[in-house]
């Protein structure tokens, strides 16, 4: 008899709001409760266990509105059917899905088919397509490359109403990691933390489905990312503990937990902890020297080496330590392959925060005009970002020729365009 996976769906939205154990989400939803008129309603950790079963009991309304508020997500997203819908499956609007305002993306449903419909290669057919997504995301432009990816998540999605057994993993961890692209695209390269940290939810529901609890780790820290870039610490560090105990569940390689380390530190330096930041970082370079029996996933291609030196070098630069700064930063971008053109202009960013941070404006206007270079070849909202924080700290040279005519680059007619849809 296969394991009962439980309620995948409410337990995915659980723990990506944060709520480690089900004991302190049912302490969660007891706290809400006067908060929304409810008075001194209790739930129970009993009563969570029962939703998160495999046969989860329909809420009462009380109940509904409290699981609604706390996690931010209409009931039909958290792995719930009602009575009198029974034995059908339907699909969300993006605008049903609105809730508060707080998240746009609609989770689509991961129903489960009694009998296959489909052929039992499937799951393989789909996942090609997966991986050609994946190595597509380095090239391609990001706007061409989101409608693509959504769309077969979408197909995705609805597959899995009619594959089951093998066929029905394998989908569903092809599925977990379009998901995963979609929301680094809205993360990352278009720069849209609400869409992102939606479709994060839906990826991480995905997983559950495929039982792939490295998948799992690397969605939740992602999702660390979009707190720890807002200086919501406690958030990120949340996530980040629930990353790291799905990490502990799998085989994980000495590389992917050095890039957990890595994550960390970069949340920890944003929210203003650059020492811990760097803290981080030598552990996770003690890491990445441990050699183990486990390699690392396929899908795991956007972190090395190179990366980590790159994620050192900035953590050096927000703590202050300009020279260690320049020389990693200066070896990593020496170091980085010709066809890592998102990486380069984030590197070349910080090369120019480094420079104006000691006050050398031309030096700084060189290192942003060539990631102005590299941006018109891949566009790449992060690169951006790093662009637009090295034009604040060069304002003191404001009426400099390096200065204008950086400026030119920077408020060209696309990049502004870009800049207004974002």
């Amino acid at each position: 008899m296969p394991r009962p996976t439980g309620n995948t769906r409410l337990k995915a939205a659980r723990q990506h709001a944060g709520y480690a154990s089900q004991q302190a989400f049912a302490e969660a939803l007891t706290q809400a409760a006067p908060r929304i008129g409810l008075g001194h309603l209790e739930v129970s950790t009993r009563q969570v266990r029962r939703w998160e079963s495999a046969t989860p009991p329909w809420p009462r309304a009380d109940h509904q509105r409290l699981l609604v508020h706390v996690l931010q997500l209409p009931m039909d997203q958290l792995g719930f059917t009602a009575p009198w819908d029974e034995g059908t499956a339907t699909s969300t609007s993006p605008k049903q899905a609105d809730v508060g305002g707080n998240l746009s993306g609609a989770a689509l449903p991961l129903p489960r088919a009694a009998t296959a419909v489909q052929p039992p290669t499937i799951g393989a057919d789909y996942a090609a397509i997966t991986v050609a997504h994946r190595r597509l995301y380095w090239s391609v432009q990001p706007a061409q490359l989101l409608p693509a990816v959504a769309e077969h998540t979408r197909l995705g999605t609805h597959l899995l109403a009619e594959t089951n057994g093998i066929a029905r993993r394998v989908l569903a961890t092809a599925l977990t990691e379009s998901l995963l692209l979609v929301g680094r695209i809205e993360f990352f390269d278009i720069r849209n933390p609400i869409d992102a940290d939606a479709t994060l939810v839906r990826a991480l529901q995905a997983a559950g489905e495929a039982e792939d609890p490295l998948l799992g780790s690397a969605i939740l820290a992602h999702a660390a990312f979009i707190p720890g870039w807002a200086n919501r610490r406690d958030e990120a560090a949340d996530r980040m503990r629930a990353a790291r105990t799905y990490a502990r569940r799998a085989p994980a390689s000495a590389e992917f937990l050095a890039w957990l380390d890595a994550v960390e530190a970069e949340c920890e330096t944003r929210c203003g902890r650059p020492r811990e930041g760097l803290r981080l970082i030598g552990h996770a370079e003690e890491a990445i020297k441990t050699r183990t029996e486990h390699e690392s996933p396929e899908w795991f291609t956007w972190f090395s080496p190179i990366r980590l030196a790159s994620f050192k070098g900035n953590t050096q630069l927000k703590a202050g330590h300009l020279t260690q700064a320049h020389d990693t930063l200066t070896a990593a971008l020496k170091a980085l392959p010709s066809d890592a053109g998102k990486q380069r202009t984030v590197i070349l960013g910080d090369l120019a925060a480094v420079e104006a941070a000691r006050e050398k404006p031309d030096e700084a206007c060189a290192y942003a005009e060539q990631a102005m270079d590299q941006l018109a070849v891949t566009w790449y909202a992060t690169g951006m970002d790093r662009i637009l924080e090295v034009r604040k700290a060069l304002q003191p040279w404001a009426n400099t020729e390096a200065v204008h005519h950086l400026d030119d680059r920077i408020y060209g007619w696309q990049t502004t365009l870009r800049a207004l849809q974002r």
